[in-house]
């Protein structure tokens, strides 16, 4: 297993797929979770294949908030194309569905950034 800089804790797979919704995953990947495992056996990253070499990898950070990346994959190099952090359970089902929007979405802004321009 090839560890990254993203991967900081363990979790609950299942718990995370429920957090994100049935629905969500079937919109981003079709219903593929692919799961990272640690020496220990556990889970420590998820991955939603999207398409086009595009995927979207979810790992629990040590402030138990969510990091969500989107990466396109090629001849077996991972090249992250962004990243937003501290992304509470809340909010995991629309950054992940937006990490999938490769095509029309900008995507690696701070959750803060992004909700500091609406009104309330």
């Amino acid at each position: 297993m090839h560890r990254n800089k993203y991967q900081q804790r363990p979790f609950d797979h299942i718990e995370l797929v429920k957090q994100i919704g049935a629905m969500t995953v079937l919109g981003i990947s079709g219903g593929r979770v692919g799961i990272i495992t640690n020496e220990q056996d556990e889970t420590i990253e998820i991955i939603l294949p999207v398409s086009k070499g595009y995927r979207v990898a979810i790992t629990l950070g040590w402030a138990d908030t969510w990091i969500v990346r989107r990466e396109f994959v090629r001849k077996g190099k991972v090249f992250v194309k962004g990243v937003v952090d501290d992304v509470y359970c809340e909010q995991i089902s629309e950054v992940a569905y937006q990490a999938s929007c490769y095509v029309n979405v900008p995507f690696g802004e701070s959750v803060e950034q992004t909700n500091k321009g609406e009104s309330k």
